[in-house]
């Protein structure tokens, strides 16, 4: 029995002493520590791509790298805890959530009713609320904030100061009522009083003293 096995150990032992065996086991060993770091390094890229942390990346393939032969489990743990999204991947749904939102925005609604309008309506026909106003000089629609027409060039905001400017003269009837003097009654204001004029013969003929004849 004891031949037996020192035969099957001699075999074994002749087996792996071969040349060609050897350089099949450095092959291999050689092969498996490439893979090792491919996978650390394959780590550390996909990390840099899920994420905007500078350390996070080295981490992972430090991960990896510890594990040393038992790198498959490692990289089998890092798949399950690594971020879900790439950072590619959330930018283009964060665009397409705007997308979305911009074309919401975009669909024009009552700001009374909030119902769906249309871009060629003056007035809303639920609530009568004023939409867009017409350009007095082309004639086309324009919006109510605008200071100026985009297809004319027609300044809103110069006309309605030049409007403004122009205000019309009073009444005549009005004015002179305002400027006729009140009369003195009970409650409003009283008049001014009022002196005789005596006739200009009997000033000339008074005196100082109130004689008619003077000084004799």
């Amino acid at each position: 029995m004891d031949e037996i096995l020192e035969q099957i150990g001699e075999t074994i032992g002749g087996i792996f002493d071969s040349p060609i065996v050897q350089l099949g086991l450095q092959a291999t060993v050689v092969y498996i520590v490439v893979v090792w770091l491919a996978a650390a390094y394959w780590a550390f890229r996909d990390m840099q791509l899920r994420t905007e942390n500078p350390i996070l990346p080295y981490l992972a393939a430090s991960f990896i790298i510890v594990f040393n032969f038992f790198f498959p489990l490692a990289v089998f743990v890092y798949r399950i805890i690594r971020p879900q999204e790439k950072i590619g991947e959330t930018y283009e749904r964060d665009l397409a959530e705007q997308a979305l939102l911009a074309e919401v925005e975009a669909i024009k609604s009552c700001p009374t009713c909030g119902r769906r309008t249309n871009d060629d309506w003056i007035i809303c026909p639920s609530c009568r609320t004023r939409l867009n106003r017409v350009c007095p000089n082309c004639s086309r629609l324009v919006g109510l904030d605008w200071s100026l027409c985009a297809w004319c060039g027609k300044d809103f905001e110069r006309h309605d100061a030049a409007a403004a400017a122009v205000q019309p003269l009073p009444d005549p009837d009005e004015l002179s009522r305002l400027t006729r003097p009140a009369t003195g009654v009970r409650g409003g204001a009283r008049s001014a009083p009022r002196t005789m004029a005596r006739p200009v013969s009997q000033r000339a003929m008074s005196g100082p003293t109130g004689d008619p004849l003077g000084e004799r």
